[in-house]
Parts: C-alpha cells; sequence; structure tokens
C-alpha cells in the first residue's frame, strides 16, 4: 500500500479461465525455527507492525488499559499471531526526511530485522514483505532500486535472488528468519518496472522470471536452514486475484507457491463484504493454495487527531458499520468470519499501530491512519482489538 497510490483507480479487472495452479502440497505455516506449526488452530490472525519502531522513535506511546506498554506486547496480548514487516532495498529517504545528519534508516534490512525479533520475542511468526523497490511499491508504481536500473532483465533476475537470498540468509544467521515470505508487494503490474512492468511492454513470462527468481532464492535457504517458510503471491482487491494468478501461472510459469494472497480495502474494491467468503472459497479450490488477505483495514471514527490529513473518509463506510469502535470491531469480526466461512486461512490489518507521533513519511508528520487505528487518539488500545479473539 502507499500513499499515492490509493486515490488512483484499480488498474487491471478481474478475468478468469479454467486453468489449475498445481498441487499444492506445501501448504501448512510453520515456525521457521521448530518446524511446528505457527497456530494450533491454522488461521493466522495478523497485524502489518512495519511503522511501530519509527513511531516509538519519535515520540509515540502506546498504553493498554492507561498503562504504557511494549506494543508487539499489546498486539500478542490481544490475539495476534503474526507481524508483518515490509522491506525497502535502500530507503536512504527515511533517514533524509529528519533533516538531520543521523544514520538511522527505517524499513531496511537493520529496522526489520529488530521488528522480527520483537515480534518473536512475544512469541509472533513473520511474515517479511519484500517490495523489491527503494520506496513503496503497489499497483501504481514498482519503482525498480537505483543499484539495478542500468541492468537487463537477466541481470536483475540475478540481483533479486542474490538480494532474496542474502537478506533472507542474514536474517538466519540472526535467529530472525520469517515463516512467511511476499515476493512482491500488491504486484498488480508486476515488478521492478519497466522490466516486469505488464501493464505495459514486459510479458507475463519476463515478470514470471523475476518471481520465479525471488522464489528460488526462498526455497535455496530453506535447503540450506532446514527451515520451511512459506512463499506468498500478492495483488490488491479481490476482483483482481482471477485475472492475475492465471496469467502469472499459465503465462508466467509460476507455481511454486504457497498462498494466494490479496488486499481488501473497501473504497477501492467492487466487492461486498458479504461476498468475500464465495470469492476466498473460489481461490481456494481454483489455485489448490492457502488464501489470505494480507491487507484490510476499517475506520474507528472520521475525526482526526494532527494536521495530516486521513486517507479513510465518509465513502470508507459500509451500511450498519459506523465509523466507532464498535463499528470497526463489527465490521472486522463480520470480516474475519467471511474468510474462515469460504476456507481461508489468515487476515492482516494493515498498520494497526499507526497513531499520531512526530514520524514523518513523504507526504506529511503525524498519521493519515489513526482513524484507522486500533488505538484512540491518547495511545490506548480499544475495542477494536476484540476481532481478534472470535471463534
Amino acid at each position: 500500500m502507499k500513499l499515492v497510490a490509493l486515490v488512483l483507480a484499480l488498474i487491471i479487472v478481474s478475468g478468469a479461465c479454467d486453468s489449475q495452479a498445481g498441487d499444492g502440497d506445501r501448504n501448512g505455516i510453520v515456525n521457521a525455527e521448530s518446524g511446528e506449526p505457527v497456530v494450533e488452530a491454522g488461521f493466522v490472525m495478523g497485524a502489518d507492525l512495519s511503522y511501530v519502531n519509527q513511531i516509538l522513535d519519535h515520540g509515540g506511546v502506546y498504553r493498554s488499559g492507561g498503562e504504557v506498554q511494549d506494543p508487539y506486547k499489546i498486539f500478542a496480548g490481544n490475539g495476534v499471531t503474526a507481524a508483518r514487516f515490509r522491506l525497502f532495498k535502500n530507503p536512504e529517504w527515511t533517514r533524509d526526511i529528519y533533516d538531520n545528519t543521523g544514520d538511522q534508516m527505517y524499513h531496511n534490512l537493520d529496522d526489520v530485522k529488530l521488528g522480527i525479533e520483537r515480534a518473536k520475542e512475544q512469541g509472533m511468526s513473520v511474515l517479511l514483505d519484500f517490495h523489491y523497490s527503494n520506496t513503496w511499491a503497489d499497483p501504481g508504481e514498482q519503482k525498480i532500486p537505483e543499484a539495478w536500473q542500468n541492468a537487463g532483465p537477466e541481470a536483475v533476475q540475478d540481483s533479486v535472488y542474490a538480494y532474496t537470498y542474502s537478506t533472507l540468509m542474514n536474517l538466519s544467521e540472526n535467529e530472525a528468519l520469517p515463516e512467511m515470505v511476499q515476493i512482491g508487494n500488491e504486484t498488480n503490474c508486476g515488478m521492478v518496472h519497466p522490466i516486469g512492468n505488464v501493464c505495459e511492454n514486459a510479458s507475463w513470462r519476463q515478470f514470471g522470471d523475476l518471481l520465479n527468481s525471488g522464489i528460488r532464492a526462498v526455497r535455496d535457504v530453506e535447503a540450506e536452514t532446514g527451515s520451511h517458510i512459506s512463499v506468498i503471491l500478492h495483488v490488491a482487491q479481490p476482483e483482481n486475484v482471477g485475472y492475475w494468478f492465471d496469467n502469472v501461472i499459465n503465462e508466467g510459469n509460476v507455481t511454486d507457491f504457497d498462498v494466494v494472497g490479496f488486499s481488501y480495502y473497501i473504497p477501492w474494491s467492487e466487492v461486498p463484504l458479504t461476498q468475500i467468503s464465495t470469492y476466498v472459497e473460489t481461490f481456494r479450490h481454483k489455485y489448490e493454495r492457502e488464501v489470505m488477505i494480507l491487507e484490510t483495514a476499517y475506520p474507528w471514527t472520521l475525526d482526526n487527531s494532527d494536521s495530516y490529513g486521513n486517507i479513510f473518509g465518509i465513502n470508507s463506510l459500509v451500511d450498519g458499520y459506523p465509523a466507532t469502535q464498535d463499528g470497526q470491531r463489527r465490521f472486522m469480526t463480520d470480516l474475519v468470519q467471511e474468510v474462515k466461512e469460504g476456507g481461508g486461512d489468515g487476515l492482516f490489518y494493515w498498520e494497526p499501530a499507526w497513531i499520531s507521533s512526530d514520524m514523518k513519511d513523504l507526504w506529511g508528520t503525524g498519521s493519515a491512519w489513526e482513524n484507522n487505528a486500533l488505538f484512540d487518539f491518547d495511545g490506548n488500545a480499544h475495542e477494536g482489538f476484540e476481532y481478534m479473539n472470535i471463534e
């Protein structure tokens, strides 16, 4: 997800064909170190916590029951079983935006490693989200890292492999190997543009070669470490899943993956909440893979607590689910039930800890998401968290 791209219309329309994706015999999310199942019940209750370290460094305070607490502990204590972290290749802008001489960057390997360590300390498994860019990658933009700009397709494939492999081996050596890995983020139009841009000149096979390079690196790390890592592919919005996965499998020759993942945001999706179970069940049977929602959110208020304008407004609401803490809780409860009824395997809330602070990004200071957070404007965990503990 990226703030600018949220206002863009969906790029890829839905479609379908009848082909099967493979045998799906690698299903199952297990602990990277022990090989044991991550969640006994089988459903991954996830949260993207990528901003947490940066918020803590810039004055953000989290509370539970009125007491200041470690946010990772708050999430684990409220039912989160898996933390998701995004990884940018060389995000120097996250340092430069503060106009100081420090060397602290965010969403790079060091920051992600710290987040993984903190999450694992609280018993959570980890999903690592490779963006393969120095900045946000999403349906609107998949900018190639500057270090790869002058390379041809085969050299970039090699770079994708080497970067993925070295990152995971580094994490393994620091006992921070993730249990799940995303090869690309919201890759509706491919990734590493222009080389893998399937919305313009690149073929699905050329894009598939990039995906397969990343997947091959994951499998090589598995072989060397003896750990199981589930490979996830990710597109934005459920109506785009059929078209995209049919093409990436049949034309791109990408078959060695474990999870069909998609984002579901009400303002940018044509699919009603009540149809999510049907979509999930269709994907599960058609592709013979696990199915997860990797990003979603819902507002608990339409107010804001700072001058950074909120992304979600009145157009984000569904009838019957007002912008209140109870409305947010009920929407998320019903969404989880929809995923479960369709036989889905997990759901990740996107940036539920993005409270207002002195944190900066490319578009503002504070938070454009605090009205979607699971904390109130004083940093107190609120009743929105309760959806995580439904049966």
